[in-house]
């Protein structure tokens, strides 16, 4: 299931420009900071909890870092918010709202306090789902607007307001929102195109679209998903190790081959760990579209994917509009249709140009 994860990517970029982790392991509770940091249960804890985290056990995660913020007193602003992390990406939506709050009452600067009420609104916004009433909705949205106040440099912050207000129906005050967010952005920022595209049309914020996400292929080129605009996208989760990846790789090559030349793009997205066993495997199998190593698993993680094969189609706006699991997924069918739509919308513009 695509569900609601972490850190995405147009608001963990806007995070980064302005200069605030996603993580948020900046700027300790004052007072005690110094003492329990060399403390070795508190020291043993976090080791624990990062580790599980990486290896996705998460409840052995939640209670490492609740035990190393036990030691420091309820007051360590890293062991929270690595909590709420967890939390986020565990679906324990209700509890990381829990930790954002107590995230707010400890952190220390007006930095650290907006990106806690940042965090207060995106678990409300993952807790109350996809049909939120009107009262949950300007919770959030309320969460959001104090996070701005806070540190008006949290484009991210303000970016999320902008979602919430165009599913308020309050249109123009998001359109503003998303243009203040485009003027902070370069056009070689990474999240760039997405905030654009919300700018123009405030309305693709109450569509489920994918994750935006910009990588290095293979071949060293760039792949933004927001640049693909006018196309439809077959994303593919695989590994090379995986045996029904490898009985679906005939299909792949199949229609790779049967969409060329049409507005229509694949992408292989492989957890692999071994770099060279990925090329090698892909130069053997003659894998020649957009191939990139998700060796992190950051990707897999805004995507939702915890088994492979799992695949994605992505319509020619951006909008999500099938997830398919293990072999045997037929995503032919959607293809067509999804492709003859992208060639009619084109034939379209081709029809307003012509007729300026």
């Amino acid at each position: 299931m695509f569900k609601r994860t972490g850190c995405r990517f147009v608001p963990a970029a806007l995070l980064a420009l302005a200069g605030i982790a996603c993580a948020q392991g900046t700027g300790a509770a004052s007072g005690s900071a110094g003492g329990y940091r060399m403390n070795p249960d508190f020291l043993a804890a976090v080791r624990v909890a990062r580790l599980a985290e990486r290896e996705k056990r998460f409840d052995t995660a939640i209670d490492a870092y609740k035990k190393a913020n036990e030691v420091a007193g309820g007051r360590c602003v890293e062991c929270l918010s690595g909590l709420y992390g967890v939390q986020m990406r565990n679906g324990s939506y209700p509890d990381a709202l829990v930790t954002a709050k107590a995230m707010e009452a400890v952190a220390a600067s007006p930095m650290v306090r907006s990106v806690a009420a940042y965090d207060r609104g995106r678990a409300l916004v993952a807790r109350d789902g996809d049909t939120p009433k009107p009262e949950q909705m300007e919770e959030a949205r309320a969460a959001f607007r104090e996070s701005v106040d806070l540190y008006p440099e949290n484009m991210a912050a303000l970016f999320n307001e902008g979602e919430v207000l165009t599913r308020l129906n309050r249109t123009e005050e998001a359109r503003k929102d998303f243009q203040l967010c485009l003027s902070h952005l370069k056009p070689t920022d990474a999240a760039w195109l997405r905030v654009k595209h919300f700018a123009e049309n405030p309305e693709l914020a109450t569509h489920k679209l994918a994750p935006a996400f910009e990588v290095t292929s293979l071949d060293g080129a760039k792949f933004n998903l927001d640049a693909m605009g006018g196309k439809v996208v077959l994303v593919d989760f695989w590994a090379t190790w995986c045996g029904p990846c490898n009985e679906e790789l005939p299909e792949l090559k199949r229609i790779a081959k049967e969409f060329a030349g049409q507005p229509f793009v694949m992408i292989s997205v492989s957890s692999d760990q071994d770099e060279g066993v990925w090329k090698g495997f892909v130069a053997k199998h003659e894998m020649t579209w957009v191939q990139y190593r998700d060796a992190d698993h950051k990707l897999a993680d805004a995507f939702g994917v915890s088994s492979i094969p799992h695949y994605f189609t992505i319509d020619a706006d951006g909008v999500l509009t099938s997830e398919r699991m293990g072999e045997g997924s037929d995503v032919e069918v959607t293809l067509k249709k999804l492709i003859a739509k992208a060639e009619e919308g084109k034939g379209q513009m081709g029809q307003v140009g012509a007729g300026k």
